[in-house]
């Protein structure tokens, strides 16, 4: 039998096997033992699953693609199979080389995992249907839960409050809807799919664009209609059920803070409702999990207003916040999704479930958050997570990172005894993380979790898109200070840089003090590192005293003590200080005109991807803001459009090229006024 575990910071967990054990049969297939588990996944949860595996005492496959060939959770595993290329369509998604794995292998369970195939129903009937135990709900239910459309239907018979409705967006009108809408897919999740529309002239756009999306993300474009709340809360609530008729609740989990629709923060418990309304959450999440005939771990989702309450969704596999609830808990929920697919009764009840102090859980994305939250792509050349936390990550030091997966690196995750304690460990675990040579959003989090607003529980579903500029890169003025430093005393040959600067070594008298010239927020200062101790620019000067130069920079300026990585590159210094990555370019760094802009008129890749749409043709007269063109990277769709007012004199792509960041996309030549005669 599978315990429940203990789970605590850096820990996945007790001893116990789910081998050995008689299981049941119902709608589903059958639970029953098993000993080799077949993970149909990558990154992280994959990772994941395979700790908790071994663990329960189980043998354990991974699957890989051609990316991901040499990845974490490749080596981790007993044994891995390749399923193909890179794309997911050829290789995570691709059902057939899954099963096939799972039999050359002698697998006999499959786990999903969360995204790729973990929510579609064919891929749990292939599974069962090939003899194999689906670590998940049965098939039907997922049909029914995993659609938003089926999923109302159920809670409304389990007499479960639902958002208002305005029916199907079957067609562009609707001017008689009352707005804000909110346009979201039917099928699926993640955010993808959702348009909020405020007025009725932008109905037919929105339905459009979210049609698009989720044909894309999910393979169905059908799309609902829904009154959308302003400043609700997003809590949903963890239940799990046996094969034997147990149903649970793990308590709920607020994950207000998200930007378009995507949760960036997620902390259990939810601290701001009453213990009505968390009496109210918890007995309709069971209420719906009996109602369906749930079996094993799910989330049903609700948007809290106020006192008022209301049924989102129910996602039918494991969450990727579900590491909060397990240190609020103490139970280790993948062990238990095992336990369950082998058949075993759960062994406690309600009253044995407690909340103990609180939990918070940042995802760490490759994207460029002080930019549009654009996806990035590319070589993490330094990664350092933090020691006083736990982490969920599969990113390491020279890994690539590529446009075909979700953008998602990793999680850190902290738990305290009161929100505020767990909230200040949350900010020191993020100033403890660096990833250098790859933009990501740690200082995006750091910022966030470290504000006052997020301290005082304002942040709410809308509250970043209301307030997009409400966290800023910080610690600017000391990580340029580091980066002259580190860069001024680093001796040219070293490997440190190829272009590196003199160190201020003289033959005869103290070392001269070293000139170095980068650019801070967009504007060149120049710097002078006396390797004696300071560092001067045109407006102050700073004292500087080396404490240790090794995986760290550790420097005291000012006579307090600032930690940092730095990466010195031909164009630019790199410095990750306080969660935030500064890249500081070089202007000197291959002497006049190494900077010059690309035109007015050039549109340029923001993010690798591929081109959806073409709308511009050459020759074609534009208007600054008219659209030249879509591009779709990491599941996000961006609207390419035209500088300046012009003609279009080049069209370097067509659609489905695969183009890289920064490339010339379009070309718009401003229109020069004739001259009378």
């Amino acid at each position: 039998m599978v315990s429940t575990g203990s789970t605590s910071e850096g820990s996945e967990g007790s001893e116990g096997s789910v081998s050995g054990v008689t299981g049941s049969t119902n709608q589903g297939g059958a639970y029953r033992p098993f000993t080799t588990l077949l993970v149909a996944n990558r990154g992280e949860i994959a990772l994941r699953v395979i700790r908790a595996a071994r663990d329960a005492g189980l043998r354990t496959v991974a699957v890989y693609s051609d990316a991901d060939r040499e990845a974490p959770h490749v080596r981790a595993a007993d044994t891995a199979v390749r399923i193909g290329p890179t794309p997911p369509a050829e290789s995570y998604l691709h059902v057939d080389a899954l099963l096939d794995a799972a039999r050359r292998t002698g697998a006999d369970a499959v786990h999903p995992g969360y995204g790729f195939l973990s929510e579609r129903s064919e891929f749990a009937r292939a599974v069962t249907a090939a003899g194999l135990v689906f670590v998940g709900p049965p098939a039907d239910v997922m049909d029914r839960m995993g659609r938003k459309d089926l999923a109302r239907e159920v809670a409304v018979e389990a007499g479960v409050p639902v958002v208002p409705a305005a029916g199907l967006a079957q067609t562009g009108g609707g001017e008689d809807l009352r707005y804000p809408l909110l346009v979201k897919a039917a099928a699926g999740g993640g955010g993808k799919g959702m348009r909020i529309v405020r007025e009725p002239a932008n109905l037919e756009a929105a339905v459009a664009a979210a049609r698009r999306e989720a044909l894309g993300a999910f393979g169905d474009d059908t799309i609902l209609l829904e009154r959308y709340v302003e400043r609700g809360r997003h809590v949903e609530v963890q239940v799990l059920a046996d094969a034997h008729g147990h149903v649970v609740h793990l308590f709920e989990r607020d994950c207000s803070a998200q930007r378009r629709h995507q949760k960036v923060i997620e902390e259990a418990p939810a601290p701001t409702i009453s213990e009505e309304v968390r009496r109210l959450l918890t007995g309709s999440a069971v209420a719906l999990a009996r109602q369906v005939g749930y079996v094993n771990a799910g989330t049903v989702e609700f948007l809290v207003d106020g006192e008022e309450v209301f049924f989102l969704e129910m996602n039918t596999r494991l969450q990727v916040e579900h590491p909060v609830t397990e240190l609020v808990t103490g139970l280790d929920l993948v062990r238990l999704q095992l336990a369950v697919a082998a058949g075993e009764p759960l062994t406690f009840t309600q009253d044995d479930v407690t909340c103990s102090g609180h939990a918070f859980e940042a995802r760490v994305y490759a994207e460029d958050a002080f930019h549009g939250f654009l996806p990035q792509a590319g070589v993490a050349e330094y990664v350092r997570w933090p020691a006083r936390a736990r982490v969920d990550a599969a990113l390491e030091s020279g890994q690539s990172v590529t446009p075909a997966y979700d953008p998602m690196l990793g999680k850190v995750i902290v738990h305290g005894p009161t929100r505020e304690a767990a909230r200040r460990a949350l900010v020191t675990a993020l100033d403890d993380s660096a990833i250098l040579g790859l933009t990501t959003n740690l200082g995006f989090l750091r910022g966030l979790a470290a504000s006052e607003a997020f301290a005082d529980n304002e942040v709410d579903t809308a509250w970043l898109d209301r307030n997009p500029d409400a966290i800023r890169p910080h610690g600017v003025e000391v990580a340029a200070v580091l980066g002259a430093w580190r860069l001024a005393t680093s001796h040219s040959g070293d490997g440190g840089h190829p272009f590196g600067v003199g160190d201020g070594w003289r033959s005869a008298g103290p070392p001269a003090a070293v000139p170095v010239e980068l650019l801070v927020d967009g504007a060149a200062q120049l710097f002078r590192v006396d390797p004696a101790g300071s560092v001067t620019s045109p407006t102050r000067a700073w004292r500087v005293h080396p404490i240790s130069d090794a995986e760290m920079l550790r420097v005291e300026v000012d006579d307090e003590v600032h930690e940092a990585a730095v990466r010195v590159g031909p164009h630019a210094v790199e410095v990750s200080y306080l969660g935030n990555t500064h890249s500081f370019g070089r202007p000197d760094a291959f002497g006049p005109g190494s900077g010059a802009a690309a035109s007015d008129g050039s549109v340029t890749a923001p993010m690798p991807g591929t081109v959806l749409k073409v709308a511009a043709t050459q020759g074609a007269t534009v208007a600054a803001g008219d659209v030249l063109g879509l591009l779709e990277a990491m599941k996000m769709e961006l609207s390419l459009t035209a500088p300046i007012d012009g003609t279009v004199t080049r069209v370097a792509v067509a659609p489905g090229d695969q183009v890289r960041l920064g490339a010339t996309l379009f070309e718009v030549t401003p229109d020069v006024p004739r001259e009378d005669p």
